[in-house]
């Protein structure tokens, strides 16, 4: 059997992302063979062929960690799926191509009554949003919770698990022509991170304090959002969009700028102002499979709404879909379809 993979046979410039077509084998004991439909791409598949993400092999990279299709095979100790199954998955890279061969307790059953766009944009951002508030954070009932990047995937679900425990929810994006597509939300208040953005988050406070503080872009209002926490507060690292860039290829000179002015924290502080940071990735969570599928049945439970989808590309777009996610111009999810 044969499949066509996106394939670099070194990471670190967009433009050595080629498209291939290779041998396919079959599937071990506890694998399923998915014929893929749909992809959904994160910040992770950027960094990775860039070559700044350090769990993502720098050689013969095939990156991709979420999508959706139908089971056309399965290995022998394999009895949760059957041959025609819509199912959606996580994997450890290697999603951008048309089949791909899956250990059972990364795949779950897609809804009836989702579409394989909206099945390749949940897990890799609901799992994320809920390992944050709910494992890390802690989140409790009527908390004040800021979101970076609100109108992301991944806010847009941080959003809604915290408005299942009565939260507070203040939301920031980059961009004002965002605050009207969020709208539709629930997110209590939504700031532009621009030179006023600190004064109107402690006019929303109110001399109150933020409980739950999820960073994503590990930039300059770090410091002075880390601040704002209450005691017991916890800050919640899950990304660094501030180090992507808007080339192919890394620039290095930039690069090395934001990381040597990157936001310190001094651990001493810590103890005196009872506050924490905590950090994750989900490839971390990729390696304890059990925990990592209860963590997805205790979302399901949740009944969360359906992803956003905020644009569609064709499998032979994928440069395209790549270069439109890191503008930062996107709202909802970026999800690349196989026809």
């Amino acid at each position: 059997m044969r499949r066509v993979v996106y394939k670099m046979s070194k990471a670190g410039n967009l433009n050595d992302l080629k498209q291939l077509i290779e041998e396919f084998p079959g599937p071990e004991p506890n694998e399923v063979t998915v014929e893929i439909k749909s992809i959904g791409l994160n910040f992770a598949d950027f960094f990775c062929i860039q070559g700044l993400y350090k769990a993502a092999p720098k050689e013969n990279l095939i990156p991709g960690l979420e999508f959706s299709g139908v089971v056309i095979d399965k290995g022998s100790d394999v009895n949760e799926f059957s041959i025609g199954d819509k199912v959606t998955g996580v994997t450890k890279f290697g999603a951008f191509a048309t089949h791909i061969n899956l250990d059972k307790n990364y795949l779950m059953k897609l809804p009836d009554n989702w579409s394989f766009e909206e099945g390749a944009s949940f897990v890799v951002q609901a799992l994320t949003a809920y390992y944050a508030l709910k494992e890390l954070g802690n989140v409790k009932p009527n908390q004040i919770v800021l979101i970076h990047s609100v109108a992301g995937g991944v806010g847009i679900y941080v959003n809604r698990i915290a408005k299942k425990f009565n939260c507070t929810t203040i939301g920031t994006v980059g961009d004002a022509n965002k605050i009207g597509k969020i709208k539709n939300e629930n997110v209590d208040y939504v700031l532009v991170r621009d030179k006023n953005f600190i004064k109107h988050l402690k006019e929303i406070l109110n001399n109150k304090k933020i409980d739950l503080l999820l960073e994503s872009l590990t930039g300059k209002y770090f410091k002075d959002t880390f601040n704002l926490l209450s005691p017991q507060g916890r800050a919640i690292i899950y990304g660094a969009s501030n180090f992507a860039t808007h080339t192919s290829f890394p620039n290095y000179i930039e690069l090395a700028f934001k990381y040597f002015t990157r936001p310190k924290v001094d651990i001493l502080k810590l103890i005196e102002q009872n506050r924490s940071v905590m950090g994750f990735n989900l490839i971390w969570l990729y390696e304890k499979g059990e925990y990592l599928k209860s963590l997805l049945y205790e979302i399901i439970k949740l009944n969360l709404e359906k992803p956003y989808i905020g644009e569609i590309f064709n499998f032979n777009q994928m440069h395209d879909a790549i270069k439109k996610f890191q503008s930062g111009k996107t709202f909802g999810k970026v999800v690349v379809k196989i026809e």
